[in-house]
């Protein structure tokens, strides 16, 4: 097992997640800035801003990580964490798969997915159908899975009838 955390963009993920990449390439590992390492564990932060350079990327830190091209499975495990500037997602777990062929991701274990402006999922297994665009969360045992949603306030509703316009005024001749 290595001994530092492993930080991998992997395109075959960012692929099953909507983006055009050819599956079974994994690029290598980006270099973090001078004075700046990879955090032990996968602790909750904001979710970074997307630039230009980031469009489409999903970024995997995690202990350990292994794709395996003769079954189109990727899998990251130990203190897992994604980010998806894109979405404005960050996942956390103790393991994430990515299944190929199946196009399916399936996160497990102390799974939280954070979405900027405050709505959270907590489960023990979530998993992403993403040609349908579906999620299916299990809970702990014994347990429910807990979604919490920020509710924003609608658009100020628009009158039923319109105010009335005022009549121009008229004025005098010179």
């Amino acid at each position: 097992m290595p001994s530092s955390r492993t930080l991998m963009v992997v395109p075959l993920l960012a692929a099953v997640l909507g983006f055009s990449v050819p599956a079974g390439v994994l690029a290598a590992p980006p270099l973090p800035e001078p004075g700046q390492g990879v955090a032990a564990g996968p602790a909750a932060q904001p979710v970074p801003s997307t630039t230009a350079t980031q469009a489409g990327v999903v970024t995997i830190e995690s202990d350990r990580q292994q794709a395996d091209n003769a079954t189109g499975i990727v899998t990251a495990t130990g203190n897992v964490r994604i980010v998806y500037p894109d979405r404005k997602v960050v996942a956390t777990s103790r393991q994430a798969q990515y299944f190929s062929r199946e196009a399916r991701v399936v996160l497990s274990g102390d799974v939280q997915v954070l979405q900027e402006g405050g709505n959270r999922l907590l489960a023990e297994q979530v998993v992403y159908d993403v040609s349908r665009e579906r999620v299916d969360a299990r809970p702990f045992p014994g347990a429910q899975v807990v979604s919490i949603v920020r509710m924003r306030p609608n658009a100020p509703s628009v009158p039923a009838t319109p105010a009335p316009v005022p009549a121009p005024k008229v004025l005098p001749a010179p």
